[in-house]
């Protein structure tokens, strides 16, 4: 188990923001985590570490929100997700992490420039399928990588203006089926030993707690607002990952 008192003071938070962006903020905050927690250990450490800690919360967060997700578009993204996790597992010890922290950074920063420069009208369409075929791919395999699934399925399920309740329920199921489908891959490259199953043994009472904060949140928020602190967990994420690919 890790000892290290610097990796707990950026580990517990970096779970309580994962709990909230998992039943609150599907995909704004959540992929800080892996980069919050690669200051103290190595990215395919910390995203081994925070498995049975997703588990848990995605769990939670069906749990929670079993009556509002959207089956017909879950059916949609479910297939692309897995496709996204195996090419994840396929390239996961070619790519380096950092690499990919940059590319979904930079992507994700230019969906949001793409917003506010040119914002949607409110009978605009919504985007292709192929283009969200894509970009769910592209989520399952940052995913699978680094935990940072959230921005690239968010640039397609946020046009679609879901309610607050609709989106967090969608992304619950979507990222537990992808979160379960990781579990075989990473024991197979090694990464879930048990250094790495005691510390996260350790970090999962915090699990819950940010959980049922997320979940206070999205029953309760205002749609605009929701979408507003969306947009802002985005571009802090954007930027860090941004930041990490080009140290």
């Amino acid at each position: 188990m890790i000892t290290d008192p610097f990796f707990y003071a950026i580990a517990i938070p970096a779970v309580l923001l994962l709990g909230i962006s998992k039943s609150g903020f599907g995909a704004g905050f959540g992929s800080l985590a892996v980069p919050m927690m690669a200051l103290a250990v190595t990215v395919p450490e910390a995203a081994a570490i925070l498995m049975p800690v997703l588990l848990l919360m995605d769990l939670l967060g069906m749990a929670a929100f079993r009556k509002n997700f959207d089956l017909r578009l879950l059916k949609f993204l479910v297939p692309f997700g897995l496709l996204g996790t195996l090419t994840g597992m396929l390239l996961f010890k070619v790519l380096a992490a950092n690499t990919v922290a940059g590319i979904v950074g930079a992507f994700t920063l230019l969906f949001l420039a793409q917003r506010l420069l040119f914002p949607p009208r409110p009978d605009s369409p919504p985007p292709p399928r192929w283009l969200g075929a894509v970009l769910t791919v592209t989520s399952g395999f940052t995913s699978f990588i680094a935990h940072a699934g959230g921005p690239p399925i968010s640039a397609y399920v946020i046009p679609l203006r879901l309610s607050p309740l609709n989106f967090t329920a969608t992304l619950a199921f979507f990222f537990f089926v992808i979160n379960l489908s990781k579990w075989i891959p990473y024991a197979w490259l090694g990464l879930l030993d048990l250094r790495n199953m005691a510390t996260s043994l350790v970090l999962l009472p915090i699990a819950p707690i940010g959980v049922w904060i997320g979940v206070r949140l999205a029953r309760r928020i205002n749609p605009v607002l929701f979408y507003r602190l969306l947009y802002f967990g985005m571009f802090l994420t954007g930027c860090k990952l941004l930041w990490d690919g080009l140290k």
